[in-house]
């Protein structure tokens, strides 16, 4: 593995933590910029790497270090929320391999962003699902699930997919990648 690669992977984990930190206050679960981040990461890195940074996010958050939204630690396991930020290693190396196409339209960079949310949502959602139905024993449906970690958030995190598009657009020629 290259140092450089290794030293940008870092750096998008690194602005995975500060994503985590620009909240929008809603009910339940903040807003931050960890979507965007992660699509990104995907896109500037490729799937490989842009899955290394999102890993070593985690790694940074499991061993207990503060750099979730809502904190750190090995427990963290057990939140509602932990599946969204599962998702992020996967999500990022979907968006990379999407990528990897010689097409460099805004409509290209938009099905990779949105292939990325959607490993996001169904990963997350799932184990939301798991986690509020066997592990806290409530009985909640699919719909429920639905209605409570994804309708709210659709509408933010799909403006989000398309703002990574563009960006990715942008910078991506500038890096002598797109």
């Amino acid at each position: 593995m290259k140092v450089k690669e290794w030293l940008l992977a870092c750096l998008f984990a690194v602005l995975t933590i500060v994503g985590a930190f620009i909240r929008i206050p809603l009910p339940v679960v903040p807003m931050t910029l960890q979507v965007l981040i992660v699509l990104l990461s995907g896109f500037v890195l490729g799937a490989r790497y842009g899955m290394l940074s999102q890993v070593i996010y985690l790694l940074l958050g499991l061993s207990g270090l503060p750099v979730f939204s809502g904190g750190g630690g090995i427990g963290y396991i057990m939140s509602p929320t932990f599946g969204y930020l599962l998702s992020y290693p996967v999500a990022a190396y979907v968006v990379g391999v999407v990528n990897r196409k010689e097409v460099v339209t805004v409509l290209w960079y938009s099905v990779a962003s949105f292939a990325g949310l959607t490993v996001i949502y169904t990963i997350g959602a799932s184990a939301l699902y798991f986690n509020l139905r066997f592990l806290t024993n409530n009985s909640i449906d699919c719909y429920q699930v639905l209605k409570l970690g994804v309708f709210p958030f659709v509408a933010i995190d799909a403006l989000k997919a398309l703002g990574a598009a563009l960006l990715a657009k942008k910078l991506l020629p500038l890096l002598g990648r797109g």
